[in-house]
């Protein structure tokens, strides 16, 4: 099994109110997912606002984060790059900081024929000794992966897995276990662990959804693993209106950090442009959702 499977939330980027980084946050943050029984944790992710980081808070955010994990389980770090020169020089950077894996979009701004995608991966994947998953979202990058080029890419030194983020993402995970997942690669979901239980049911051996409700998730993973159906579709249902919140464009990390706020993790909610803060109504409409699962402004 590679490194990243089962729970591995994608980790939010506090900032004070000033905008500036909020380490100390960052560490709470970090301390309740190891609570909450993650098996990895990921930084430079699509939920950590990445978009709006210089390379030297990256550094910072993932010293961090491998600092207080202290090996209890393998840290992630997103490669987001636009060039094969730039994704590996993320890498190497991201490797130097502790980095035990690396989730790897594929360069968007000029989009890559699938023959350029086998070489970009393997460009990558040669520059370090972590393990690399293909980061498969063409909603945000507009890079179609199919499955047979990720069959391609499964061959490739050192690419271990792929994060399916193509929608629907259930049957795309039937496609790449019957065309990839050979030799250790495996397939994991992601969208905020929207279909979770039925990318588990066909094949997929985790999620990365983001950070603000593990222990919530948790239990329905594990009544999964245990055969108990029932119960965890059940547990899902629960959680699938806050989940569903979380998803939405534009206001996805404002939703994030007003839940680790109401949950007495981070200091403050502030985003970075161009993520936008909450309007009162879907700050009302969020905590109305919060309010059954036993989550209140702290």
């Amino acid at each position: 099994m590679p490194l990243v499977h089962g729970l591995a939330p994608i980790l939010a980027t506090p900032f004070a109110s000033d905008g500036s980084l909020d380490l100390p946050s960052l560490r709470r943050v970090v301390e309740f997912n190891l609570r909450s029984g993650v098996d990895g944790l990921a930084v430079s992710g699509m939920a950590s606002e990445t978009f709006a980081l210089t390379a030297d808070e990256r550094a910072r955010v993932l010293r961090e984060v491998v600092d207080v994990a202290a090996g209890a389980v393998p840290v992630v770090s997103g490669v987001n790059a636009t060039s094969t020169v730039t994704a590996v020089e993320q890498a190497r950077a991201a490797a130097a900081d502790g980095a035990a894996a690396l989730m790897v979009l594929p360069p968007y701004m000029v989009k890559p024929t699938p023959a350029q995608l086998v070489d970009f991966y393997a460009e990558v994947a040669a520059a370090t000794d972590c393990e690399v998953m293909v980061q498969d979202a063409p909603g945000v990058t507009g890079v179609a992966i199919t499955p047979a080029t990720l069959a391609q890419l499964s061959k490739l030194p050192g690419v271990t897995s792929v994060k399916v983020e193509a929608p629907p993402t259930p049957p795309k995970v039937t496609a790449v276990v019957e065309t990839a997942a050979d030799d250790g690669f495996v397939v994991l979901g992601g969208m905020n662990a929207q279909f979770c239980l039925d990318e588990y049911a066909r094949g997929a051996v985790g999620t990365m959804p983001a950070c603000e409700f593990p222990d919530l998730l948790r239990p329905v993973l594990d009544d999964w693993a245990a055969g108990r159906r029932a119960e965890a579709r059940a547990g899902f249902a629960r959680l699938l209106p806050l989940i569903l919140h979380g998803l939405q464009q534009g206001w996805a990390w404002a939703i994030h950090k007003e839940v680790l706020v109401a949950r007495g993790l981070i200091a403050d909610a502030t985003v970075r442009a161009p993520a936008r803060p909450l309007d009162a109504p879907t700050r009302a409409a969020l905590h109305e959702v919060l309010a059954p699962l036993g989550i209140t402004p702290a």
